[in-house]
């Protein structure tokens, strides 16, 4: 069973993407935010666009640690089907400035 990450930013960033409201996901980005996927920087806008938003990605997490900042979720989008992965993010006065995933 999902559960909700304990950190309230980063269960805002899973529930904008299970929403699938881009606007809510964008506000909890800091301007300067940065991401890497399986250990590579990415373009974050565009990562966002085709693996999120445009795929109908949905967030379903089974753990966390580092007080919510640390998730292992089941990530399932349209392009890839569903794959268990893992997600930390760097938080900062109330946005997120980095996350970083990856295949668990």
């Amino acid at each position: 069973m999902a559960q909700q990450p304990t950190d309230p930013v980063v269960r805002d960033f899973v529930a904008a993407i299970n929403a699938g409201d881009r606007a809510a996901f964008d506000a909890l980005l800091a301007g300067d935010a940065t991401m890497s996927d399986d250990g590579t920087d990415r373009d974050l806008a565009a990562w966002v666009d085709k693996e999120i938003f445009s795929a109908d990605g949905r967030m379903a997490v089974e753990s966390e640690e580092d007080g919510g900042r640390e998730l292992v979720a089941t990530f399932t989008n349209s392009t890839w089907g569903a794959m268990r992965t893992r997600w930390r993010f760097t938080v900062r006065d109330g946005r997120i400035t980095r996350f970083d995933t990856g295949q668990a």
